[in-house]
């Protein structure tokens, strides 16, 4: 199998202070239910978490409360924030799905993120800043699952933390003490996702100064690191992060139809063969009725005692009697074995039924899944689709080079 496919991702994006309990129910599991159907609740003890802050008896902080007290002790600072700015943001490492089950599974994505916490800590630059990282391992992948026969896990990293740079300040040239005017007053830990993850960064590449998205070099350095930390069989994910997610999307969408499709024309199956099912049961009915009423006819035949018949007529007669008493045989059985279809066809019916209920609940959820999600990126979608020739300028100003052109227009 070729190694091509499994590629390493790193999603980063930020949120503001509105935020903080949605991104926490999400990551530590405190929802009741999710709108991704594939989470197994009774899997959430196999969540490992690399970092947590806990008050002193052992509860965790909230992400919020974490915060908080790093603000009231000055650890960080909000000073010059927006009321809307993005105070906190997360990083989502991931791998393909196959690339654990290739190499060892749970235990081997274990050792995988453990390494990739290592890395987001360098990108934080302080693990004081990391309110939260946990790898789940509660998410079923039932593309794959399905696909080879069993329960399969989609194992991934959710780094949750402050977006810090360093900040100088001088003091002022008019401060009354002159010798200090424009001198270094502090270092301060400022929150600024901007900053941090600017959209324009230079580097050198082939003697050259060029301009990057700072996302893009997220990217490389992900796969750098877990390259040089001796993990087999992994690429970088293609250029440019707005691409992946839309990639991620569409697939998802596409998935869902498929889903979906397939649900329904199980559904349509199922109802036809309880149809079919319907007709049999009635034929053998008509029959049933049938064998009654000659049962019956034959009881309404009346016998005169001190009748006398012929040698021929009482040959007749008991030829009759004899093939009555095989066709009151032949009835029975015949009846028995009615009776028992037709127990089996109705707990078949009953089975079919049961599975139907269960795959119209599936098809639903997933069809309210499917428009959640395309509530939530079509929008987006329409306007990549739609985007202006003054994007791809855009690009092309900040270092996406010809060569690209094709992948960038697909």
């Amino acid at each position: 199998m070729s190694n091509r496919k499994h590629m390493t991702v790193v999603r980063n994006a930020g949120y503001d202070a509105t935020e903080f309990n949605t991104r926490e129910r999400h990551n530590e599991r405190k929802n009741e239910s999710y709108y991704n159907g594939n989470v197994d609740i009774s899997r959430a003890d196999k969540n490992i978490h690399y970092q947590r802050y806990v008050f002193p008896g052992g509860t965790p902080e909230t992400y919020e409360q974490s915060f908080n007290r790093m603000v009231s002790v000055g650890t960080i600072s909000k000073r010059g924030l927006k009321p809307d700015a993005k105070v906190f943001a997360e990083m989502v490492f991931d791998v393909n799905t196959e690339y654990f089950e290739e190499n060892g599974g749970y235990e081997f994505a274990k050792k995988f993120y453990a390494e990739a916490y290592k890395c987001a800590v360098k990108e934080v630059g302080d693990e004081r800043y990391i309110l939260s990282a946990v790898m789940h391992a509660d998410e079923r992948n039932k593309e794959v699952s399905e696909r080879i026969g069993r329960d399969v896990y989609h194992y991934h990293l959710h780094v949750t933390y402050i977006p810090i740079v360093e900040k100088k300040v001088y003091y002022r040239k008019d401060c009354k003490d002159k010798e200090k005017a424009g001198t270094l007053k502090e270092t301060i830990a400022q929150i600024s996702h901007s900053k941090k993850w600017p959209i324009r960064v230079y580097v050198e590449r082939d003697g050259k100064n060029v301009r990057l998205n700072s996302y893009s070099l997220l990217q490389d350095r992900f796969f750098e690191h877990m390259k040089a930390a001796g993990f087999p069989d992994i690429n970088r994910g293609e250029f440019g992060s707005t691409a992946e997610h839309l990639d991620v999307l569409d697939f998802k969408i596409q998935q869902d139809k498929k889903r979906l499709n397939s649900l329904s024309e199980q559904v349509e199956k199922k109802e036809n063969h309880i149809e079919k099912l319907d007709e049999k049961i009635a034929v053998k009915e008509k029959a049933r009725a049938t064998i009654s009423e000659i049962e019956t006819m034959g009881h309404k035949l009346p016998v005169f005692p001190g009748m006398h018949f012929t040698d021929d007529e009482a040959k007749r007669l008991k030829s009759l009697a004899k093939k009555g008493v095989g066709t009151d045989k032949r009835a029975e059985d015949l009846r028995q074995q009615l009776a028992a279809q037709q127990r089996e066809h109705e707990n078949r019916i009953r089975e079919m039924q049961t599975a139907i209920s269960s795959i119209k609940l599936d098809r639903d959820k997933w069809k309210k899944n499917y428009e959640r999600l395309w509530d939530e990126v079509k929008d987006f979608i329409h306007a990549i689709r739609k985007i202006p020739n003054r994007l791809w300028a855009f690009l092309q100003e900040i270092g996406v080079t010809k060569s690209n052109e094709k992948e960038v227009s697909r």
